[in-house]
């Protein structure tokens, strides 16, 4: 079995990664027809979220590697900082299960094939952190 260390390193790079799928967002959501539709506070709103998930994902990415050993060596910090990484990841896969519904947008093999893997990327990271934050 790979090291933690590694396991942790390769989420990072899964995380920067995941901004290509994410900058496809406004693009397949037709943020341009649909956002000016929407009262101002709630566009304002969907584009601070998402600027803010995507600081995230940018430093989840180079928090993991750059600090992969520090994040697996169970020192509390470290635990604390994957369990929020993997409660993250936790919470948007709830969300993407229990409340996302997005079978219109798939409206190709590509499109499909992209959003059920970054349903898997997702899933790695909330096993990866959780066993780095529970079990280390």
């Amino acid at each position: 079995m790979p090291r933690l260390e590694s396991l942790i390193f390769i989420s990072g790079i899964l995380h920067l990664a995941t901004l290509l799928g994410s900058a496809q967002v406004p693009k397949e959501l037709r943020f341009k027809d649909e956002l000016p539709k929407v009262a101002p506070l709630l566009r304002q709103w969907i584009l601070v979220a998402g600027l803010y998930i995507v600081i995230n994902l940018i430093a989840f990415g180079l928090i993991a590697l750059t600090f992969s050993s520090t994040l697996a060596s169970g020192e509390p910090l470290a635990r604390a900082f994957c369990g929020y990484v993997a409660c993250f990841w936790a919470i948007r896969l709830v969300i993407q299960f229990g409340i996302f519904d997005a079978r219109p947008y798939l409206r190709n093999r590509f499109l499909a094939i992209g959003y059920h893997g970054l349903t898997c990327v997702f899933a790695w990271h909330t096993l990866v952190f959780g066993y780095a934050a529970i079990f280390v």
